[in-house]
């Protein structure tokens, strides 16, 4: 059975996540389905270029299956979308409150064809609040992941990589609703945090690295490392909290 794994962040942006993941999967030759929800297909090409990574490569290929929300919901407004491809958009929710086609646009990227040859299906959304800022509710994205998990994890024996933007200060009632909830279902955290005292440029911020050993033996603790990080142009320094650069 594949890994759910949960990104957050808090007080920083843990975007720097979702391009390691992606790099590394690619890499690996998994079938990456990415519902790109927060930037455009070359912000991410970009960033993948510097990590040594072509996504229009792995597009062409038929490794990646990418999604760019930016512009499927421009499309949908306007009605451009269905008149060239004479499919409904993933995003179809905007208009009907149901996610119900973009798990079917999942399900149908990530099953293997005859010809497959790829070492794994994954699904990558960056990012899940998104979805919120569209429209959706709280229940009907809790239900898109309960169902990917058991099409991509359970059937298919892949993993998805979610991000969800989280602030502790925010009112937003909904978000906190569904970061929490998947919590729970997590097989692995990553929780990235900005520094309390504020910035500082050779600490860039912590990670929180939360292990669920709870679902698996009951009774038990869960798994918590915290470690330090300063992102550089093309790859990220992990260290002990107190033991950066600037310290030593």
């Amino acid at each position: 059975q594949g890994k759910f794994i949960l990104l957050r962040d808090t007080r920083t942006d843990g975007s720097f996540l979702v391009h390691h993941f992606l790099s590394f999967y690619l890499r690996a030759g998994c079938k990456v389905c990415f519902v790109a929800l927060l930037q455009s297909f070359s912000h991410y090409s970009i960033v993948a270029q510097k990590l040594g990574v072509s996504l229009t490569a792995a597009k062409e290929q038929g490794q990646l299956v990418f999604l760019e929300g930016l512009k499927s919901c421009l499309d949908l407004w306007f009605g451009e979308e269905e008149e060239h491809s004479g499919e409904p958009s993933p995003l179809q929710f905007l208009s009907t409150s149901d996610l119900r086609a973009l798990f079917d646009f999942v399900r149908t990227s990530l099953t293997p064809a005859g010809s497959d040859t790829w070492q794994g299906p994954v699904l990558l959304v960056d990012d899940l609040s998104v979805l919120l800022s569209l429209g959706a509710t709280p229940v009907a994205v809790l239900d898109f992941i309960h169902y990917c998990r058991v099409t991509v994890c359970s059937q298919l024996k892949g993993n998805i990589v979610v991000l969800v933007h989280s602030e502790q200060d925010s009112e937003d009632e909904e978000n906190k609703l569904v970061g929490n909830s998947l919590s729970h279902h997590s097989d692995l955290i990553l929780w990235v945090e900005g520094l309390a005292t504020g910035f500082c440029k050779d600490v860039h911020g912590q990670i929180k690295i939360i292990k669920r050993v709870s679902l698996e033996l009951r009774g038990e603790q869960d798994c918590v490392q915290i470690y330090q990080y300063k992102i550089q142009d093309k790859n990220v320094t992990f260290f002990a909290p107190g033991l950066s650069a600037a310290v030593l």
